[in-house]
């Protein structure tokens, strides 16, 4: 986070737009948002481009991404935003972090949706930046149809999801000709915070299954898929922070996976692999990033 540029600090509180507007402490975004309803409108409305900031590393941008932030003259940022990613932006875009880590959201999904409808009818060039992909258990979904039904010109610039960039850097090939002829994205974290996935579907065989924001309930994720029908000894690793220099895996048999992570004290951001692919990293180590416990 670069701290000499301007920012907005959603969780502290702090509204300090340095180069574009008087500083205003005390208040949230949205509060100042209000303050300004009231001033005259641009003749032409900005643009919101969601765009997806890859798994972690900036290398991982598409070309498309990196012209979207180095233009944009105001961004919006989540916690999984890469290091060295907001520094592709010019010095005088005004950046926003809106938080999204695990249990701290510096601003509900709605006032997200609001701000960014602010900032294009002031006219400016909005980054909506994200991890991953927007599309991809990033509600890039929610925000684009707040801005379609607010008459805002939006587009989507898709991003690496976690899972390929995890794929890439651990040498687990997501699908395999020879054991898995399926795919499964899911997540581990329900909007009303339960756990209730179709567990039958889940555990079947010759697939790979990815869970994202899922380690908080891994405990609870290896249990039912074993109850389920999924062989306890089932490969499964939990990767954290793929694609960075803080990458770290976990690899142990799906029965056992729960206590490996918990002795190696993995947190999150993590995405959970189930499948025989796991088997495979062992072949092409030489793809992997960072370290590795692997428990038998």
């Amino acid at each position: 986070m670069q701290t000499d540029r301007p920012s907005v600090s959603l969780a502290s509180g702090k509204f300090d737009t340095r180069g574009l507007a008087p500083t205003a402490t005390g208040a949230t975004v949205a509060a100042s948002m209000d303050d300004s309803r009231g001033a005259a409108r641009p003749a032409r409305a900005g643009k919101v481009s969601l765009v997806g900031a890859g798994p972690g590393d900036a290398e991982l941008l598409t070309v498309r991404a990196v012209r979207r932030i180095a233009q944009a003259d105001a961004i919006v940022y989540d916690h999984l935003v890469g290091d060295g990613i907001l520094e592709l932006a010019s010095p005088d875009a005004l950046r926003i972090y809106a938080g999204k880590e695990a249990g701290m959201h510096a601003l509900p999904q709605t006032e997200i949706n609001r701000l960014l409808i602010e900032l294009a009818q002031q006219g400016r060039k909005v980054v909506r930046l994200k991890g991953g992909d927007p599309f991809i258990f990033g509600r890039g979904g929610e925000e684009m149809q707040a801005l379609i039904e607010a008459g805002i010109d939006c587009e989507v610039v898709p991003g690496v999801t976690a899972a390929s960039g995890m794929a890439a850097c651990t040498g687990i090939p997501l699908t395999h000709r020879d054991c898995a002829q399926t795919l499964v994205f899911t997540t581990g974290h329900l909007k009303d915070g339960t756990v209730n996935l179709d567990w039958t579907t889940l555990a079947r065989p010759h697939q790979t299954v990815v869970i994202y924001m899922g380690l908080g309930a891994l405990e609870i994720i290896c249990s039912k898929l074993i109850a389920h029908g999924l062989p306890a000894d089932t490969p499964a690793a939990v990767v954290h922070a793929a694609s960075t220099p803080r990458q770290r895996m976990v690899s142990a048999p799906v029965g056992k996976l729960a206590d490996a992570v918990r002795t190696a004290g993995l947190r999150t951001p993590s995405l959970i692999v189930i499948g025989k692919v796991v088997e495979i990293a062992r072949i092409l180590q030489p793809l992997l990033r960072g370290e590795w416990s692997l428990a038998t």
